[in-house]
């Protein structure tokens, strides 16, 4: 199986420094990181280690719970999933991710809306991000 690459170099410190994040195995993409816009409600157009685990969790989540709906008769599926990451503080000191929500709506020729949001919570389980993160509460709601 293969192995991904991102690589981040980081100038300055964690207040006023910034940093860059190469996608290196895609070549989709560099990003720019830092610590204030980080921990702000407004992104202003600054990624961060949090928005980067959404976007891993929701395509993951997404390829998982299409293969266990083929899996269970289904086809043509249709999803829409987002993962909201929260980053806030840790009782121990700094910071911790403190939940996940995986939201994901759709549907699958010859699945009932029942057997939809029952796979969906067998694709969390499932998911190997999910599996990844299992030390952070990740929630789904199926809708």
């Amino acid at each position: 199986m293969p192995t991904r690459t991102a690589r981040t170099t980081w100038s300055g410190s964690l207040q006023e420094g910034t940093g860059t994040v190469v996608l290196v195995s895609s070549g989709v993409g560099t990003y720019e990181v830092n610590f204030p816009r980080r921990a702000a409600d407004d992104a202003g157009g600054v990624t961060s280690p949090e928005e980067l685990i959404a976007a891993a969790h929701s395509a993951c989540f997404a390829m998982q719970f299409s293969a266990l709906l083929g899996g269970a008769g289904g086809s043509n599926p249709q999803l829409e999933v987002s993962a909201d990451v929260t980053l806030g503080p840790d009782p121990a000191g700094g910071f911790r991710i403190s939940g996940i929500k995986l939201t994901v709506s759709g549907s699958a020729d010859g699945v009932t809306p029942e057997d939809f949001a029952r796979i969906a919570a067998e694709a969390k389980a499932a998911c190997p991000v999910s599996k990844a993160l299992a030390g952070t509460e990740i929630s789904l709601d199926v809708k």
